[in-house]
């Protein structure tokens, strides 16, 4: 009997498309099926032909809903994949949403690039549409939580609540006589809603995320974001929140409800500009009165939680044309959250150049990304095919991330029954990826490793080859 094999097909050396096989002798199971997001080289990657043949993949399994976890599912479905698509009911339902939204956005993308002719491309076209997206949804097959799941021969697979957005979860592979633990993005202690990571189970192998692994997150600053507010109503400007569509925009909702009713802020309009977001909002209410174990004690079944109907919902695209200047002081939550995408560019390109107005970000930036460009102080950025000064005050609130940091990865790890017989550290830069796997040698006394993309190694032993 031959070895599983593992390859690290994306997430390596960035935070972005995460893909990785696991084979062994008739098996082929993909675990996460991400888009690369960020910087152009990367960007590329999504529209090469996947090493592995699609339609010999036998199963996916996906851990969230986040675009750089199942983005690049109908792509594989164009390439031939027709197996079945393992994730927790709540992914399918917000997958369902994120994947139907990424097409929509790509297709308008792409005619606006041939309208206007900003494009090197002739034409411009999506990496898939809709009717790709609609072929891969009959395939997603809902999967509860700690339930062994037979996904191909010889092949099983465990999920495990990760605390990071609803239906967030950890992936225990077992193949070969080898268990292979994905981490899958893993939830800060403190989420406002959902409860923290459950702990590892035993594993030969752990593949763990690395986002914030070479920092720790800051204390919270309760007073950030209600200074920002209230100093952009002051001179007459509006506040630009760029919010993930799943999870983010939720916290971000709950917090400005909280500044406004202690009177920290002026109640000024709240716009929620992204039919996304409003579409996974109502998932995320649906749980709350519902009571889902995956929330904390005391918001399971608080019927006025996310309730808030102060909040101006913006579905069609004229609405969502007049806050791109908008008449009066205000508050516009809109995706996308690293602002590669969506309704939220067509804001800052007319927002940014005005010294009244401010943008908050909300989370981590991706390296190649306009928000890691403003968060690193850029006075122009790119957009549409050409630049925009930065006049607004940029505003960066760590406060709503979900990741969880160094230490608090370092702390799940540590709950492991067993240690593993090596550690894997992806889904990270570079810096950070290898400072996490140096204070795992040094803190765990583990073996630790960040692998190169296209490597392949033996579950729990050493490398067969490299790329």
């Amino acid at each position: 009997m031959t070895d599983p094999v593992l390859t690290f097909l994306g997430a390596t050396g960035t935070v972005t498309g995460s893909r990785f096989l696991v084979e062994h002798e008739d098996s082929r199971v993909l675990v996460d099926c991400g888009l690369y997001q960020g910087l152009a080289d990367l960007r590329r990657r999504n529209w090469e032909t996947m090493p592995v043949d699609a339609a010999g993949i036998d199963a996916v399994v996906v851990t969230h809903a986040h675009l750089d976890h199942c983005g690049y599912l109908p792509k594989l479905v164009r390439d031939g994949f027709r197996g079945r698509i393992i994730c927790s009911p709540e992914t399918v339902e917000l997958a369902t949403i994120v994947l139907r939204d990424s097409a929509r956005l790509q297709e308008e993308d792409a005619a606006y690039a041939n309208d206007v002719g900003f494009s090197k491309h002739r034409p411009a076209l999506p990496l898939y549409d809709s009717g790709d997206v609609e072929k891969t949804l009959p395939l997603m097959a809902p999967t509860e939580f700690l339930t062994p799941t037979q996904v191909a021969p010889g092949a099983q697979v465990t999920l495990q609540p990760a605390g990071h957005i609803l239906g967030s979860a950890t992936a225990l592979v077992a193949v070969g006589g080898a268990r292979a633990l994905f981490s899958g993005d893993l939830g800060r202690s403190g989420h406002p809603l959902l409860r923290p990571p459950v702990d590892p189970p035993a594993a030969d192998v752990v593949v763990v995320e690395s986002t914030y692994g070479d920092r720790r997150h800051a204390p919270r600053d309760p007073g950030l974001l209600a200074d920002a507010i209230r100093r952009t109503v002051d001179r007459g400007g509006s506040v630009l929140i760029p919010a993930f569509a799943v999870d983010r925009t939720e916290l971000v909702i709950l917090e400005l409800t909280r500044l406004m009713r202690s009177g920290q802020i002026p109640k000024v309009p709240v716009f929620v500009d992204s039919p996304m977001a409003l579409a996974a909002l109502a998932v995320y209410r649906r749980a709350v009165r519902q009571g889902s174990v995956q929330l904390r004690d005391e918001v399971r079944g608080s019927h006025e939680l996310l309730e808030d109907t102060g909040l101006h919902a913006i579905h069609d695209a004229t609405a969502s044309q007049r806050l791109n200047r908008p008449s009066a002081p205000c508050i516009v939550i809109s995706a996308s959250g690293m602002a590669t995408g969506g309704r939220v560019v067509h804001h800052l390109a007319q927002q940014l150049p005005d010294r009244r107005n401010c943008v908050v970000l909300t989370g981590y930036q991706a390296a190649g990304t306009r928000g890691r460009q403003l968060q690193e102080g850029a006075r122009q950025v790119k957009m549409h095919g050409k630049y925009v000064p930065v006049r607004a005050e940029i505003v960066d609130d760590q406060d709503f991330s979900v990741h969880a940091d160094a230490d608090e990865t370092l702390r799940w790890l540590g709950r492991s029954p067993t240690p593993p017989e090596n550690v894997y550290v992806v889904h990270g830069e570079q810096h950070a990826a290898a400072r996490l796997a140096e204070r795992i040698g040094t803190e765990l006394g583990w073996c630790a490793v960040v692998p190169r993309y296209g490597e392949r190694v033996r579950l729990g032993e050493t490398v067969v080859d490299e790329a």
